[in-house]
C-alpha cells in the first residue's frame, strides 16, 4: 500500500505540473516535460531515508549478476554481457529504485530523455529496447516480478537502408595496393569465406585445411562452424606461411617483431588504410562478409547454405546482410513477370 501510495502522489504531481504548464507549452513541449518529469520523480521515493537506497542498490546488483551468469551460460560472448551490464547499470543510476518497480512509463521516459540528451539514432534506442526487454522478461520468468514493463514497448521502426558492397573492381584495386603478402591474404581470405573479424584473428596455422581449401572457425557463442575459401585464397595464404619466421601460432600476426597476433583492430586499421589509397570510402571487415552473402544469393545459392555458411542462427539476418541486386531482380522480373 505504501508504493501504491507512492506512486499515486507522484501522478498527481506530473499531472498538476502538466495542467500548469498546458497553455504555455506545446504538445511536443508537454511530451518532454512529462518524459523528464517521470525520470527525476522517480528517484525521490528512495531518499525519504538512505537505507531503502541502499537495500535497493544491493538488491538490484545482484539480480544483475544472476542475469549475466545467465547469458554467459547460454554462450553469449564477453562483449555482449559487458553491453548488456553498462545498459542495465545506466538505467539503475538514471532511475535508481527497486527492479520491481519499474513502470512501462519510467522505461519510456528514460528512452526519450536518452535519446535527446545523446542525439542516438533509432537503431541504438531500439537495441537499448531489446536489452531491457531481455531483462525483463528474464525477470519475470524467474518470478522476480510479475510481469515485464518493457512487453507494451515496441519494436523502434528504423527504417531499410541499402548497404554498400565491394564491386569485384573495388576488390582488385584494394588487392593492387597491397604492399606485402600477409594483408593480400586477408583480403583473400575476407572475401572467399565471409568470416567475421573477430573469427579472422582467432585462426590459427593447424586450423587450415589447404588440401580441402576449408578452415575451422569460431563464431558467435563460441559456436564451431566450417568455411570455405578459394584457389587465390590457398595460394597467398601459402605464400604469406612461407615468409614467416617466427614460431607464433597464430595464422596472422604483426608485420613488426615481436609478430603477436593480429587483433582486430590491426585489420580495421589497414583496411581503411587500404580503402583510402584507392579513394574508397567505409572499407570494413563487415563489408566483405556482407558482399559475400550479396554475391551468392546473386548467383543462386540457397538461403539456407548462405546462413550455414556465415553462422547465422536466424535465416532473417542472414537476409538483412544480403542485399540483392537491382539488374538481377530487374531480369528476374523481364524473365518470370514482363
Amino acid at each position: 500500500m505504501v508504493i501504491k501510495t507512492i506512486e499515486n502522489m507522484k501522478e498527481q504531481f506530473i499531472n498538476e505540473v502538466a495542467d500548469a504548464m498546458s497553455e504555455v507549452l506545446n504538445f511536443e513541449q508537454m511530451v518532454e516535460l512529462n518524459n523528464a518529469l517521470l525520470q527525476v520523480i522517480s528517484k525521490y521515493e528512495l531518499v525519504d531515508n538512505g537505507e531503502k537506497v541502499r537495500e535497493d542498490v544491493k538488491s538490484n546488483n545482484r539480480i544483475l549478476e544472476i542475469f549475466l551468469s545467465a547469458k554467459q551460460v547460454e554462450g553469449c560472448s564477453i562483449k555482449t554481457i559487458k553491453y548488456y551490464e553498462t545498459t542495465i547499470r545506466q538505467l539503475y543510476k538514471k532511475m535508481p529504485k527497486n527492479v520491481s518497480e519499474y513502470t512501462t512509463e519510467d522505461i519510456r521516459a528514460y528512452l526519450a530523455v536518452f535519446q535527446r540528451k545523446h542525439k542516438s539514432s533509432k537503431v541504438t534506442i531500439d537495441n537499448i529496447r531489446r536489452i531491457f526487454s531481455s531483462f525483463f522478461a528474464w525477470l519475470e520468468e524467474e518470478d522476480f516480478i510479475l510481469k515485464s514493463p518493457v512487453r507494451r514497448i515496441h519494436k523502434v521502426k528504423t527504417g531499410t537502408q541499402v548497404k554498400e558492397v565491394l564491386t569485384d573492381e573495388n576488390l582488385e584495386l584494394l588487392r593492387d595496393k597491397c604492399k606485402n603478402i600477409r594483408d593480400l591474404a586477408i583480403i583473400d581470405l575476407l572475401s572467399s569465406t565471409g568470416i567475421r573479424v573477430g573469427e579472422l584473428v582467432k585462426l590459427n596455422r593447424n586450423d587450415i585445411n589447404f588440401a580441402e581449401r576449408e578452415c575451422i572457425v569460431f563464431g558467435k557463442g563460441n559456436k564451431e562452424r566450417i568455411v570455405y575459401f578459394n584457389a587465390r585464397a590457398k595460394i597467398h595464404l601459402q605464400e604469406y606461411l612461407k615468409t614467416r619466421k617466427d614460431k607464433n601460432q597464430a595464422l596472422f600476426v604483426s608485420l613488426a617483431k615481436p609478430h603477436t597476433r593480429l587483433q582486430i583492430s590491426g585489420v580495421e586499421t589497414r583496411l581503411r588504410e587500404l580503402g583510402r589509397r584507392v579513394k574508397l570510402p567505409r572499407v570494413h571487415p563487415h563489408k566483405f562478409r556482407r558482399t559475400l552473402a550479396t554475391m551468392a544469393i546473386d548467383k543462386g545459392m540457397p538461403v539456407e547454405q548462405v546462413q550455414k555458411l556465415l553462422g547465422h542462427v536466424k535465416i532473417d539476418t542472414t537476409m538483412h546482410y544480403a542485399m540483392v541486386n537491382q539488374t538481377n531482380v530487374k531480369l528476374s522480373h523481364r524473365k518470370f513477370i514482363g
